[in-house]
């Protein structure tokens, strides 16, 4: 099974109209992220430009629709893109989400919770497994932003992830927004959270901005909305983080009201210099 090898700096999510830019000079960047269901097609423009891409960088392929989480069967039609994409590029990295989007044959385009219990344990190993030998390769599995808890939850989530990748050898994808965004909408401590993680099994880090609402009892609602910039909060936690790993391939997602690429490579600049200085402290 292949490992996952992504350089231990600083990568961002590729957009297609950031390619003349990206293209026009070297990039201080040591990696790009693309959605594997953006490119499940046979051809043209996008494959041209994530093919250029691939000559100069590490590139990680990062899933949102196989429904890993859910208690329906994988759907195999989409895993088999899946498995062509991972083929055609070879990315360092391959990750997925702790989530579920598909429901009696309907996708629902979003990602969503699941109950953390036993039986659910076996449900999802049995899926990591799954994309695992379909792939030939090592999964991340993410965790995820969530709104709601189950009440029928026994196991707590950091639990459950550790649980999962003891049970199938996967590795973790820590999503430090997540973190933060959860905690605030569950009134819970995210560094209490990062103290429960198994840090040592995280082969890459998220870094993205969210959305502050309200929910209908006018308490703090977060959005993992992936259309802003890092809160200062997430940057903070973020340093946390590497300051007990040490460096990671870490990685700004920034999906939503695109900015220009100067901007997003300022925040990537920034992480690096973070990374920079996990790097010294660990020398």
């Amino acid at each position: 099974m292949i490992a996952n090898a992504l350089p231990a700096g600083v990568g961002v999510g590729f957009k297609p109209q950031h390619f003349e830019a990206i293209a026009a000079a070297p990039q201080p960047l040591a990696f790009f992220e693309v959605h594997a269901e953006n490119y499940m097609g046979a051809g043209g423009l996008p494959h041209a430009q994530l093919a250029a891409l691939r000559r100069d960088y590490a590139l990680s392929v990062h899933g949102v629709g196989l429904g890993i989480g859910g208690l329906s069967a994988l759907d195999l039609d989409h895993l088999g893109r899946v498995r062509a994409v991972c083929a055609r590029y070879q990315p360092e990295s391959f990750s997925e989400h702790l989530a579920w989007a598909t429901h009696a044959g309907v996708f629902l385009n979003d990602l969503l919770p699941l109950p953390y219990t036993e039986d659910r344990l076996f449900v999802v190993a049995d899926h990591v497994d799954q994309v695992q030998e379909a792939l030939g390769r090592r999964l991340l599995l993410e965790n995820p932003a969530t709104y709601v808890t189950f009440a029928e939850s026994t196991v707590p989530e950091t639990d459950f992830l550790a649980e999962i990748a003891r049970r199938t050898g996967c590795g973790l994808l820590l999503d430090v927004n997540n973190v933060f965004v959860s905690a605030v909408n569950h009134g819970t401590d995210p560094v209490a959270y990062l103290d429960r993680f198994p840090l040592h099994l995280v082969g890459e880090i998220h870094l993205g901005g969210h959305a502050a609402a309200q929910d209908g009892e006018a308490a703090p609602l977060l959005i993992d909305a992936h259309g802003a910039p890092v809160a200062d909060p997430v940057w903070a936690l973020y340093g946390e983080v590497i300051r007990r790993t040490g460096p990671l391939a870490s990685l700004i997602e920034w999906d939503n009201d695109v900015p220009s690429w100067p901007v997003l490579r300022a925040e990537a600049e920034r992480a690096a210099l973070m990374l920079g200085g996990a790097r010294r402290a660990a020398a």
